[in-house]
């Protein structure tokens, strides 16, 4: 139960997306005392670690969950000369969830994953109680009160695992469908990543139908031979994979100053957790050598010390080249 004393009405502020053009904005509803709180975390709790299960084979992670991906793909001669990569993101699909929609589609996946119970919990309770997080979402902005109709609060917990639920529906009766069953296809919340060997009009096709398949889901395509997704840009290059790390426009070179008042294994972490993506992400060491010259002056910006970070270099490479574990990336080749 909510405490009384301690709940306060949501407020909503803006967050700019500098990447976009126009830079629009995000809005945020700040539900850290709002009493719709516990519940939302309670249910993120119950139902994220399931469709995390049950979708995993749609569902991509991070840059280098990609790059599996593209190993075993590649590795069975499935990428051609002629393969289009294509990437897709919804617009503002927080906000636009349709809410009865959302909940009844809630109530079939978990129906269709055989859980007619979770902790105990009917899917008739877990339904009601996701009901009042989408509908009792009042809040304050400019000095009135609101109560959001569409969507879900951008700022509750329960919100991504709902909108990655109405997704799971969406993309099995839009994109899924028409693509070959062998082809790369993976979703990072309302980001999509897939491969094909159609023409480009057919993808376009494809892309186009699921564009009006339903009102609220709306989406901004790209599709070429070399394409970023979340942190990595891969590329087609006449049939073979190049993979780097991909740096947005509007990135800014910085990371924990030298000069800030943290743990000195906070730094040795940073420069640890770059050069490995970097690894990770390059697959030739040509690339790999032009990021880690990226890395090294960014860290000379933010106040490392040349000598100190020689010496991580140096560590992590004498680590790396001394593991007898298997490569971070087998793709990566000299």
């Amino acid at each position: 139960m909510p405490n009384r004393k301690k709940t306060e009405l949501a407020y909503m502020y803006f967050i700019p997306k500098p990447h976009k053009k126009r830079t629009p904005l995000r809005p945020i509803l700040n539900t850290i005392h709002a009493a719709t709180k516990p519940i939302s975390q309670f249910l993120d709790r119950l139902i994220r670690p399931l469709f995390d299960r049950f979708v995993r084979q749609t569902t991509i992670v991070d840059g280098a969950d990609l790059l599996d991906r593209f190993q075993h793909y590649t590795e069975k001669g499935y990428l051609k000369s002629s393969t289009l990569f294509i990437t897709f993101d919804i617009n503002n699909l927080y906000t636009m969830l349709p809410q009865e929609e959302s909940l009844n589609i809630l109530a079939e996946f978990l129906r269709l994953h055989n859980c007619e119970k979770v902790n105990g919990l009917s899917i008739d309770t877990i339904i009601e109680l996701a009901r009042v997080v989408l509908q009792a979402n009042a809040f304050v902005y400019n000095k009135k009160f609101y109560r959001q109709i569409i969507g879900g609060a951008m700022g509750s917990a329960f919100t991504l695992t709902l909108a990655n639920i109405f997704m799971w529906k969406w993309e099995r009766q839009t994109i899924l469908p028409k693509l070959a069953s062998h082809e790369v296809y993976g979703r990072y919340i309302d980001d999509v990543f897939f491969t094909s060997n159609e023409s480009e009009d057919k993808v376009k096709q494809i892309l186009d139908a699921a564009n009006n398949f339903h009102p609220n889901i709306k989406l901004e395509y790209k599709i070429g031979k070399s394409l970023p997704f979340l942190d990595v840009l891969v590329q087609n290059n006449n049939g073979i994979l190049v993979s780097s790390l991909y740096h947005k426009p509007s990135a800014q070179p910085t990371v924990v100053s030298f000069l800030s008042d943290h743990p000195r294994h906070v730094f040795r972490n940073v420069i640890q957790t770059a050069l490995t993506r970097a690894v990770r992400y390059s697959s030739t060491f040509e690339i790999f050598n032009n990021e880690r010259r990226v890395i090294r002056l960014m860290f000379l910006y933010n106040g490392y010390p040349s000598n100190y970070i020689n010496q991580q270099f140096e560590k992590f490479f004498a680590d790396y080249l001394s593991s007898i574990s298997p490569p971070i990336l087998p793709m990566i080749t000299n």
